[in-house]
């Protein structure tokens, strides 16, 4: 028996052969990963939304039911599915609240390195002579400072500068400073020679004969043509950049507890950890380790697959 319904049976493309042409493209553990990538970012973009508190209201959560465990353990309270932090707040509203600032701070990052690196990259390789000296020797300084050092000491001098450095307001502006200031070298390479690439191709040649100016040339016929690898870059380097939002706020010097990050809550719930309230950290710890290793599995695969030397290999 035929099916009736449009675009199943005989003529029309199944579901199974919808699948099966994706699962060509994408293995099956990629999809999965990019899946739940992009649910936790979702998740975590509407969380005023979707969250059963709001962890930044102090109206909203009473301190008398703080450190209550998740709610499959004894003592568990229904109404708080993960437990309760040390201010009483529910666990799961602070998660969803703290993944949507790691992710908006890792992007943030990652805009402004890709920003400055581009541009950077893109002078460089079209220009050339002493103006791409002087960008790849900044590039080779930068690069051997370590991330986090560099993190620390930019942080460290804008707490130093600014009287309320760690307000709602300048937290996040200087972490994504402080963590961007340093990956934009990746960007500036990688353009720098895809751009020496496009800038020798005829259609090049052709607009600069038609005497277009520089301006226009890189960012209308450029750009468009090396944009690939940055995107590639970029959805790597927000694994990185969250990771390394974790490591500040870990260490202090990241957001306020009262708006916490990811990595602010495993730092406060380890302060509990060896007192038997392992839930504080452990979930966030979760939470942190899943949304990174989704996101360099995705980027991982995307590297791969606009990489031109494995064309015809996948």
């Amino acid at each position: 028996m035929r099916s009736s319904i449009p675009g199943f049976g005989r003529g029309g493309p199944s579901m199974a052969s919808a699948v099966k042409r994706l699962t060509r493209v994408m293995p099956p553990y990629v999809i999965a990963a990019a899946t739940v990538g992009l649910l936790i970012i979702l998740a975590a973009v509407f969380a005023p939304w979707i969250a059963p508190q709001d962890p930044t209201s102090t109206m909203s959560f009473n301190l008398m039911d703080s450190e209550l465990p998740p709610v499959w353990i004894d003592g568990g309270d229904p109404r708080y599915l993960l437990g309760t932090d040390n201010q009483g707040r529910d666990l799961l509203s602070v998660i969803l609240y703290g993944t949507r600032i790691s992710v908006m701070i890792g992007a943030g990052a990652v805009l402004l390195a890709a920003t400055v690196g581009v541009s950077l990259g893109l002078i460089a390789g079209y220009f050339g002579g002493w103006i791409e000296t002087i960008v790849m020797r900044i590039a080779d300084v930068f690069l051997s400072l370590p991330t986090i050092l560099l993190a620390l000491l930019v942080a460290g001098i804008a707490r130093a500068v600014i009287p309320d450095a760690d307000s709602v307001f300048w937290a996040p502006i200087i972490l994504i400073v402080a963590i961007g200031i340093n990956e934009w070298v990746q960007y500036a390479r990688t353009t720098r020679a895809s751009t020496m690439v496009e800038a020798s191709r005829d259609y090049v040649r052709a607009v600069r004969i038609m005497g277009l100016p520089n301006r226009r040339i890189l960012f209308r016929h450029i750009l468009p043509n090396i944009v690939g690898p940055v995107l590639v870059i970029s959805t790597i380097n927000l694994a990185a950049a969250v990771l390394t939002e974790a490591t500040l706020s870990f260490l202090g010097v990241g957001m306020p507890p009262d708006y916490p990050s990811l990595g602010t809550l495993i730092r406060i719930g380890n302060e509990f950890a060896f007192s038997g309230i392992w839930w504080i950290t452990l979930f966030p710890a979760i939470t942190l380790v899943v949304l990174v290793l989704a996101v360099n599995i995705t980027g991982d695969w995307l590297r791969d697959r606009f990489n031109p030397k494995l064309e015809g290999k996948s």
